[in-house]
């Protein structure tokens, strides 16, 4: 039986998985690093303790596997986390953080970044890819919300069909940026898979604060979020209003999501996969759901980003492994909504 017992059991299990994972990570690569060194390194740096482990070894550790450690486990749990609330305000268990199109506006940005660099325009060093493909998804989730809000309200419906709309055409623009790039192509296909390979301490640094603000609005929201799923009217003759309460974490998730794609590139289904999973194992309680998102988010990002890193034979972009992964599990999320559907005629 579903219930807050099992929620405290998950939420424990995921909470001593997420650590362990984090430096089982830490010591698999080209370079293999004990446990123990991992910890000397993290302490030896943190302390600054020198000569407590070779130099070689502390640079491989600290600043090479670490960051990428840490942005896998913040990128996974804020699409996550972004997943589950979409899913919530739009009513939809097929939403997830690329529902409005907001990866499509980072592609944008990054391939039309590229292309200036390819035509020789010099740009200084802060109108780098993630920038632009920061600017994109912001410009895209503006771009969805006005073209569904025309009556003031927001409907799932218009949402998601805007969201369709827009990276459509979004589509068309890339493609033929692609075909104006000519040999640097294979630069904005690659950016376009996902990788975590190019993060620094610096991206952590922009991610926690943004993340962890936004996982705490979406926390505060949980309560809320499960009267709405009752229905708007129930909800606002409780006092909720829904409106209002969509805006804010419609805004605060894309946001997050657009963030996320900035540093990592495209990495879907995230937030579709996770979302779903913990909601058949602990129940649909937001409050719950929202949390253990994030620590389940985190540990699938890094379990898939440790496999393409140091499992596989050839580093495969992340975004393609966990395409691999979701899109199976969206095809039978999609087939259960259909034969749910039909039970209800």
């Amino acid at each position: 039986m579903r219930g807050p017992g099992r929620s405290w059991v998950t939420g424990l299990v995921l909470l001593l998985l997420l650590p362990c994972a984090m430096v089982i990570s830490a010591t698999m690569g080209f370079m293999e690093v004990p446990a123990i060194e991992v910890l000397h390194a993290v302490s030896g740096r943190l302390l600054h303790i020198p000569g407590q482990i070779d130099p070689v070894v502390m640079a491989v550790v600290t600043d090479v596997r670490l960051p990428r450690i840490f942005a896998a486990v913040l990128v996974g749990g804020a699409l996550a986390v972004c997943g589950a609330v979409f899913q919530a305000i739009l009513l939809n268990p097929l939403a997830d953080p690329y529902t409005l199109g907001i990866s499509s506006g980072a592609a944008f940005g990054a391939s039309l970044v590229i292309v200036l660099q390819v035509f020789g325009l010099t740009l200084p060093a802060f109108f780098s890819v993630p920038v632009f493909a920061f600017a994109g998804s912001v410009g895209t989730l503006f771009a969805v919300l006005a073209l569904a809000s025309g009556d003031r309200r927001l409907s799932s419906t218009n949402l998601i069909l805007s969201g369709v709309i827009v990276a459509a055409i979004l589509s068309a623009a890339i493609g033929l940026l692609k075909f104006l790039a000519d040999e640097q192509v294979g630069i904005i296909i690659f950016w376009l898979m996902g990788s975590l390979a190019g993060v620094s301490w610096g991206d952590i640094l922009l991610l926690l604060p943004v993340t962890l603000a936004g996982l705490l609005v979406c926390l505060m929201s949980g309560r809320e979020l499960n009267i709405m799923a009752t229905g708007e009217r129930a909800a606002a003759t409780i006092g909720v209003n829904t409106v209002r309460l969509r805006w804010i974490l419609l805004v605060t998730c894309s946001l997050m999501s657009a963030l996320c794609v900035a540093v990592s590139g495209i990495i879907g289904f995230v937030g579709l996969i996770v979302p779903h999973f913990l909601r058949y194992l602990v129940g649909p309680d937001n409050r719950w759901l929202i949390v253990l998102s994030f620590l389940g988010g985190g540990l699938l990002l890094l379990f898939a980003d440790t496999l393409t890193r140091a499992v596989l034979p050839a580093e495969v972009p992340i975004g393609v492994l966990t395409a691999l992964i979701g899109g199976p599990v969206f095809c039978v999320i999609f087939k259960n909504r259909q034969h749910d559907g039909s039970k209800g005629l």
